[in-house]
Protein backbone atom coordinates (compact mmCIF):
# COMPACT_ATOMS: atom_id res chain seq x y z
CA UNK A 1 0.00 0.00 0.00
CA UNK A 2 1.14 3.43 -0.96
CA UNK A 3 0.23 7.16 0.31
CA UNK A 4 0.49 9.94 -1.70
CA UNK A 5 1.04 13.78 -1.27
CA UNK A 6 0.80 16.52 -3.39
CA UNK A 7 3.38 19.21 -4.07
CA UNK A 8 3.34 21.90 -6.10
CA UNK A 9 5.50 22.53 -8.91
CA UNK A 10 5.84 25.70 -11.41
CA UNK A 11 3.58 25.15 -14.47
CA UNK A 12 4.77 25.91 -18.17
CA UNK A 13 2.43 28.93 -18.26
CA UNK A 14 3.66 30.60 -14.69
CA UNK A 15 1.58 28.48 -12.56
CA UNK A 16 1.64 26.28 -10.75
CA UNK A 17 0.69 22.24 -11.33
CA UNK A 18 -0.01 19.60 -8.45
CA UNK A 19 2.59 16.53 -8.73
CA UNK A 20 1.73 13.21 -6.74
CA UNK A 21 4.42 12.19 -4.95
CA UNK A 22 3.73 8.25 -3.99
CA UNK A 23 5.83 7.41 -1.11
CA UNK A 24 5.65 3.63 1.06
CA UNK A 25 3.45 3.28 4.08
CA UNK A 26 5.28 2.30 6.90
CA UNK A 27 4.50 -1.67 8.31
CA UNK A 28 2.04 -1.59 10.71
CA UNK A 29 -0.66 -3.35 12.23
CA UNK A 30 -4.17 -2.41 11.10
CA UNK A 31 -7.22 -2.39 13.39
CA UNK A 32 -7.84 -6.06 13.82
CA UNK A 33 -11.69 -6.16 14.29
CA UNK A 34 -11.93 -3.89 11.19
CA UNK A 35 -9.70 -6.27 9.32
CA UNK A 36 -11.62 -9.45 10.13
CA UNK A 37 -14.71 -7.56 9.55
CA UNK A 38 -13.44 -7.31 5.77
CA UNK A 39 -12.05 -10.48 5.29
CA UNK A 40 -15.43 -12.15 6.08
CA UNK A 41 -17.19 -9.50 3.97
CA UNK A 42 -15.10 -10.58 1.55
CA UNK A 43 -15.58 -14.38 1.67
CA UNK A 44 -17.14 -14.92 -1.31
CA UNK A 45 -14.00 -13.63 -3.18
CA UNK A 46 -11.85 -16.52 -1.98
CA UNK A 47 -14.75 -18.96 -2.96
CA UNK A 48 -14.80 -17.49 -6.50
CA UNK A 49 -11.11 -17.33 -6.77
CA UNK A 50 -10.51 -20.85 -5.55
CA UNK A 51 -13.17 -22.28 -8.07
CA UNK A 52 -12.08 -20.64 -11.08
CA UNK A 53 -8.04 -21.48 -10.27
CA UNK A 54 -9.62 -25.20 -9.91
CA UNK A 55 -11.07 -25.14 -13.16
CA UNK A 56 -8.27 -23.66 -14.82
CA UNK A 57 -6.48 -27.20 -13.41
CA UNK A 58 -8.83 -29.58 -14.83
CA UNK A 59 -10.55 -30.06 -11.26
CA UNK A 60 -13.92 -30.18 -12.15
CA UNK A 61 -12.89 -32.84 -15.47
CA UNK A 62 -13.42 -36.42 -15.19
CA UNK A 63 -9.76 -37.01 -15.85
CA UNK A 64 -8.55 -34.26 -13.76
CA UNK A 65 -10.17 -35.86 -10.94
CA UNK A 66 -8.85 -39.29 -11.99
CA UNK A 67 -5.43 -37.72 -11.80
CA UNK A 68 -5.76 -36.46 -8.14
CA UNK A 69 -6.74 -39.79 -7.62
CA UNK A 70 -3.93 -41.67 -9.02
CA UNK A 71 -1.07 -39.53 -8.38
CA UNK A 72 -1.37 -39.53 -4.77
CA UNK A 73 -1.85 -43.35 -5.14
CA UNK A 74 1.17 -43.90 -7.58
CA UNK A 75 3.41 -41.66 -5.30
CA UNK A 76 2.67 -43.74 -2.48
CA UNK A 77 3.60 -46.52 -4.58
CA UNK A 78 6.99 -45.30 -4.79
CA UNK A 79 8.09 -44.40 -1.04
CA UNK A 80 6.34 -47.88 -0.62
CA UNK A 81 8.91 -49.24 -2.80
CA UNK A 82 12.02 -46.78 -1.41
CA UNK A 83 11.58 -48.26 2.06
CA UNK A 84 10.72 -51.86 1.20
CA UNK A 85 14.17 -51.95 -0.12
CA UNK A 86 15.68 -49.98 2.95
CA UNK A 87 13.79 -52.29 4.96
CA UNK A 88 14.35 -55.43 3.26
CA UNK A 89 10.42 -55.93 2.88
CA UNK A 90 9.81 -56.43 6.61
CA UNK A 91 6.79 -54.29 7.13
CA UNK A 92 3.86 -54.45 9.35
CA UNK A 93 0.21 -55.85 7.87
CA UNK A 94 -0.93 -52.12 8.29
CA UNK A 95 1.94 -50.38 6.92
CA UNK A 96 1.16 -49.32 3.68
CA UNK A 97 -2.27 -47.73 4.85
CA UNK A 98 0.15 -45.72 7.22
CA UNK A 99 1.98 -44.69 4.67
CA UNK A 100 -0.73 -43.38 2.90
CA UNK A 101 -2.41 -41.82 5.43
CA UNK A 102 1.08 -39.34 6.71
CA UNK A 103 2.02 -38.96 2.57
CA UNK A 104 -1.53 -37.56 1.99
CA UNK A 105 -1.87 -35.15 4.99
CA UNK A 106 2.26 -34.04 4.88
CA UNK A 107 1.61 -33.50 0.90
CA UNK A 108 -1.59 -31.25 1.80
CA UNK A 109 1.06 -29.13 4.41
CA UNK A 110 3.83 -29.04 1.93
CA UNK A 111 0.77 -27.82 -0.63
CA UNK A 112 -0.26 -25.08 1.37
CA UNK A 113 3.08 -23.55 2.09
CA UNK A 114 4.08 -24.24 -1.82
CA UNK A 115 1.37 -22.58 -3.21
CA UNK A 116 0.68 -19.60 -0.45
CA UNK A 117 4.29 -18.81 -0.93
CA UNK A 118 3.36 -17.45 -4.64
CA UNK A 119 0.15 -16.47 -3.46
CA UNK A 120 1.15 -12.67 -3.00
CA UNK A 121 3.93 -12.48 -5.76
CA UNK A 122 1.08 -13.84 -8.48
CA UNK A 123 -1.49 -11.50 -7.89
CA UNK A 124 0.53 -8.32 -8.13
CA UNK A 125 -1.74 -6.60 -10.65
CA UNK A 126 -4.40 -7.27 -8.48
CA UNK A 127 -2.60 -5.96 -5.41
CA UNK A 128 -1.44 -2.85 -7.27
CA UNK A 129 -5.30 -2.00 -8.35
CA UNK A 130 -7.23 -3.14 -5.87
CA UNK A 131 -7.45 -2.59 -2.34
CA UNK A 132 -8.81 -5.89 -0.07
CA UNK A 133 -6.82 -7.58 2.72
CA UNK A 134 -4.46 -9.44 1.23
CA UNK A 135 -4.50 -12.27 3.82
CA UNK A 136 -7.39 -13.71 1.23
CA UNK A 137 -4.84 -14.42 -1.19
CA UNK A 138 -2.93 -17.46 0.74
CA UNK A 139 -6.55 -18.13 2.48
CA UNK A 140 -7.51 -18.74 -1.22
CA UNK A 141 -4.40 -21.56 -1.83
CA UNK A 142 -5.27 -23.07 1.18
CA UNK A 143 -8.63 -23.76 0.38
CA UNK A 144 -7.79 -25.09 -3.40
CA UNK A 145 -5.24 -27.39 -1.32
CA UNK A 146 -7.51 -28.76 0.64
CA UNK A 147 -10.11 -29.45 -2.34
CA UNK A 148 -6.86 -31.26 -3.99
CA UNK A 149 -6.54 -33.41 -0.86
CA UNK A 150 -10.39 -34.81 -0.34
CA UNK A 151 -9.64 -37.38 -3.29
CA UNK A 152 -6.73 -38.88 -1.70
CA UNK A 153 -8.50 -39.48 1.10
CA UNK A 154 -11.09 -41.49 -0.95
CA UNK A 155 -7.77 -43.45 -2.10
CA UNK A 156 -6.95 -44.25 1.68
CA UNK A 157 -10.41 -45.45 2.12
CA UNK A 158 -10.48 -47.99 -0.34
CA UNK A 159 -6.60 -49.32 0.58
CA UNK A 160 -8.19 -49.21 4.44
CA UNK A 161 -11.03 -51.17 3.12
CA UNK A 162 -9.47 -53.65 0.85
CA UNK A 163 -6.59 -54.34 3.90
CA UNK A 164 -10.07 -55.18 5.96
CA UNK A 165 -8.92 -52.82 8.91
CA UNK A 166 -11.85 -51.19 11.10
CA UNK A 167 -12.71 -47.82 12.55
CA UNK A 168 -13.41 -47.26 15.90
CA UNK A 169 -14.56 -44.55 18.29
CA UNK A 170 -10.91 -43.37 18.53
CA UNK A 171 -10.63 -42.73 14.86
CA UNK A 172 -12.85 -39.73 15.17
CA UNK A 173 -9.53 -38.43 16.98
CA UNK A 174 -8.55 -37.62 13.10
CA UNK A 175 -11.04 -35.26 12.74
CA UNK A 176 -8.90 -32.96 15.70
CA UNK A 177 -5.36 -33.73 14.18
CA UNK A 178 -6.32 -32.55 10.83
CA UNK A 179 -7.49 -29.46 12.36
CA UNK A 180 -4.34 -29.17 13.71
CA UNK A 181 -2.36 -29.44 10.86
CA UNK A 182 -4.94 -27.02 8.89
CA UNK A 183 -3.61 -24.65 11.43
CA UNK A 184 -0.02 -25.07 11.74
CA UNK A 185 -0.46 -25.36 7.50
CA UNK A 186 -2.18 -21.86 7.26
CA UNK A 187 0.31 -20.20 9.44
CA UNK A 188 3.32 -21.68 7.70
CA UNK A 189 1.43 -20.57 4.55
CA UNK A 190 0.54 -17.15 5.34
CA UNK A 191 4.90 -16.75 6.91
CA UNK A 192 5.89 -18.40 2.89
CA UNK A 193 3.68 -15.61 1.34
CA UNK A 194 5.25 -12.89 3.66
CA UNK A 195 8.79 -14.23 3.00
CA UNK A 196 8.55 -14.85 -0.70
CA UNK A 197 7.74 -11.01 -0.91
CA UNK A 198 11.16 -9.98 0.65
CA UNK A 199 13.25 -13.15 -0.52
CA UNK A 200 12.48 -13.94 -4.70
CA UNK A 201 14.52 -17.20 -4.29
CA UNK A 202 12.80 -18.23 -1.45
CA UNK A 203 10.08 -20.22 -3.61
CA UNK A 204 12.71 -22.30 -5.49
CA UNK A 205 14.37 -23.40 -1.77
CA UNK A 206 11.13 -24.32 -0.32
CA UNK A 207 10.86 -28.10 -1.80
CA UNK A 208 13.99 -28.89 -0.84
CA UNK A 209 12.83 -28.26 3.11
CA UNK A 210 9.97 -29.84 2.62
CA UNK A 211 11.84 -32.31 1.42
CA UNK A 212 14.12 -33.05 4.08
CA UNK A 213 11.16 -32.66 6.21
CA UNK A 214 9.09 -35.18 5.05
CA UNK A 215 12.43 -37.45 5.92
CA UNK A 216 12.31 -36.51 9.40
CA UNK A 217 8.68 -36.87 9.89
CA UNK A 218 6.77 -40.11 10.78
CA UNK A 219 5.77 -40.52 7.12
CA UNK A 220 7.57 -43.35 6.44
CA UNK A 221 8.13 -44.93 9.53
CA UNK A 222 5.77 -45.02 13.22
CA UNK A 223 5.95 -42.52 15.29
CA UNK A 224 5.71 -45.06 18.30
CA UNK A 225 8.65 -46.97 16.94
CA UNK A 226 11.18 -44.08 16.30
CA UNK A 227 10.80 -42.38 19.21
CA UNK A 228 11.35 -46.02 21.55
CA UNK A 229 14.71 -45.82 19.44
CA UNK A 230 17.84 -43.58 20.15
CA UNK A 231 19.87 -41.37 18.09
CA UNK A 232 20.11 -38.08 16.34
CA UNK A 233 17.17 -39.30 13.74
CA UNK A 234 14.73 -40.15 16.86
CA UNK A 235 15.65 -37.08 18.96
CA UNK A 236 15.10 -34.83 15.67
CA UNK A 237 12.07 -36.85 14.78
CA UNK A 238 10.90 -35.62 18.50
CA UNK A 239 11.62 -32.40 18.12
CA UNK A 240 9.98 -31.95 15.14
CA UNK A 241 6.20 -29.72 15.51
CA UNK A 242 4.58 -32.26 12.67
CA UNK A 243 5.39 -35.44 14.76
CA UNK A 244 2.58 -35.41 17.18
CA UNK A 245 -0.28 -34.53 14.69
CA UNK A 246 0.91 -36.87 12.49
CA UNK A 247 1.50 -39.56 14.84
CA UNK A 248 -2.18 -38.77 16.31
CA UNK A 249 -3.38 -38.62 12.76
CA UNK A 250 -2.11 -42.33 11.58
CA UNK A 251 -3.08 -43.95 15.20
CA UNK A 252 -6.29 -42.75 14.59
CA UNK A 253 -7.22 -43.36 11.22
CA UNK A 254 -5.05 -46.52 10.51
CA UNK A 255 -4.54 -48.26 14.40
CA UNK A 256 -8.42 -47.32 15.13
CA UNK A 257 -6.92 -46.04 18.71
CA UNK A 258 -6.21 -43.24 20.50
CA UNK A 259 -2.09 -41.98 20.35
CA UNK A 260 -0.60 -40.56 23.39
CA UNK A 261 -2.77 -38.01 25.43
CA UNK A 262 0.13 -35.11 25.46
CA UNK A 263 -0.32 -35.81 21.34
CA UNK A 264 -3.24 -34.04 20.89
CA UNK A 265 -2.00 -31.30 23.24
CA UNK A 266 1.39 -30.53 21.46
CA UNK A 267 -0.40 -30.31 18.28
CA UNK A 268 -2.58 -28.11 19.05
CA UNK A 269 -0.61 -26.08 20.74
CA UNK A 270 1.73 -25.82 17.68
CA UNK A 271 -0.90 -25.02 15.16
CA UNK A 272 -2.61 -22.07 16.88
CA UNK A 273 0.51 -20.83 17.81
CA UNK A 274 1.89 -20.96 14.27
CA UNK A 275 -1.35 -19.53 13.00
CA UNK A 276 -1.75 -16.93 15.14
CA UNK A 277 1.81 -16.06 14.65
CA UNK A 278 1.66 -16.39 10.60
CA UNK A 279 -1.58 -14.17 10.46
CA UNK A 280 -0.26 -11.29 12.92
CA UNK A 281 3.08 -11.34 10.97
CA UNK A 282 0.93 -10.90 7.42
CA UNK A 283 -1.12 -8.20 9.12
CA UNK A 284 1.78 -6.71 10.13
CA UNK A 285 4.08 -6.63 6.43
CA UNK A 286 0.75 -6.41 4.18
CA UNK A 287 0.65 -2.56 4.01
CA UNK A 288 4.22 -2.65 2.17
CA UNK A 289 3.54 -5.37 -0.20
CA UNK A 290 2.95 -3.01 -3.00
CA UNK A 291 5.44 -1.15 -3.24
CA UNK A 292 7.78 -4.61 -3.02
CA UNK A 293 6.05 -6.10 -5.95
Amino acid sequence: MTVSSEAAVPGSAGGARQQHVFEAQRAGMPNPRVYLEELWRRRQFVVEMARSTLKAQNYTTLFGQLWLVLNPLLTGFVYYLLVDILSGGKHAATYFPQLLAGLFLFNFLAGCMSQGAGSVIGSSRLIMNSSFPRLLLPITQIVIAFFRFLPSLLVFFVVHFVKHEHFTWASWLAVPAFVCVALFASGLSFICATAQVYFRDFANVLPYLTRIWLFLSPVLWQLETQLNRSGPKAELIAMNPLSPMLGMWGDALVEGKAGRPEWLLQGACWGIGTFLLGTVLFMWREREFSVRL
